[in-house]
């Protein structure tokens, strides 16, 4: 990945992403996916399942499929600039964009029912099969109760890696038991399971390459023991805005986030001990005083 020095003035477009957990024998998990190398955005880069809200997200056929009303969804989201159905919208795109790429789905029925349909459906809406038609075939409610608000990433005017602007809303989900997730090898074509730490040790190794948004997450991450304890946290305080600050120094570039002496924000927006900086070396962002600290 390249150091990206375009400035971008077009709006952030609204967009969301699930962070999948489960817990494994070294403890937390979470699901990472390579993106298509051909992909306009992070190609190549191992992210969290997500993508744009589309208009469709926000019909109501579909928002009448949601387990809870936008109203609440609203008032979880804590963003008072949003109506209740563009807050809806994003927890329809978080389901759906986890559906497309990793083929899990987050439905109010049965475990086992909806394991025994998951990868059929998941396959037709890949095709492009309407997914309030797939949903009311099976007489089924979106489960927005197993998505937990995270976190709300605002990409700066000068993005770190790519030449797009996105407003993401990240939620936590343990990944539904029973069900197996796969790559859809046309967005994405990996899929791997890995310990927060296991993940930041493959990215100072060169081994997989990922985006600040997904380095600080994991960093967050760190600090579970398992995924009871982190959708707990999540559910217990408003999901922190986070709008980084590119700062240009004599050797490279760093991203100040809130609470750093170089963000305008003087409140921290994650809690110690995630930095508040991450410093381009070596064609890698890092703590200031690099991952040894918290990975050795």
């Amino acid at each position: 990945m390249e150091l990206n020095n375009q400035v971008i003035d077009t709006p952030p477009r609204d967009a969301a992403s699930v962070i999948l957990l489960r817990d494994g024998a070294q403890g937390l998990e979470v699901l990472l996916m390579r993106r298509h190398t051909d992909s306009a955005v992070l190609g190549g880069a191992y992210v969290f399942p997500g993508g744009k809200v589309d208009a469709a997200d926000a019909a109501p056929e579909l928002l009448a499929r949601l387990d809870r009303p936008p109203a609440e969804l609203h008032a979880r989201l804590g963003e008072p600039a949003l109506s209740p159905a563009q807050a809806a919208a994003l927890y329809v795109a978080a389901a759906r964009e986890a559906a497309e790429e990793s083929g899990l789905l987050f439905l109010q029925r049965g475990t086992q029912e909806v394991a025994s349909h998951s990868a059929a459906t998941c396959t037709r809406l890949r095709a492009g099969e309407s997914l309030h038609a797939l949903l009311a075939e099976h007489g089924a409610l979106f489960d927005t109760d197993a998505l937990a608000p995270w976190s709300r990433w605002i990409t700066p005017r000068r993005p770190a890696v790519m030449n797009k602007r996105f407003d993401t809303r990240f939620f936590l989900a343990a990944a539904p038991p029973a069900q197996e997730a796969r790559a859809d090898d046309f967005e994405v074509t990996d899929a791997r399971w890995l310990t927060p730490r296991e993940a930041l040790r493959q990215y100072r190794a060169h081994a997989i390459d990922m985006a600040p948004p997904q380095i600080v997450s994991l960093l967050h991450l760190m600090q579970y023991a398992g995924v009871g304890q982190a959708m707990a946290d999540a559910r217990s305080r408003r999901p922190p805005l986070v709008q980084p600050e590119p700062v240009e120094t004599a050797e490279t570039r760093v991203l100040c986030y809130p609470g750093d002496p170089g963000h305008p924000v003087p409140a921290r927006a994650l809690p110690e001990p995630v930095p508040t900086r991450l410093v381009w070396r070596g064609k890698r962002f890092e703590p200031p005083q690099g991952y040894g600290a918290f990975l050795d």
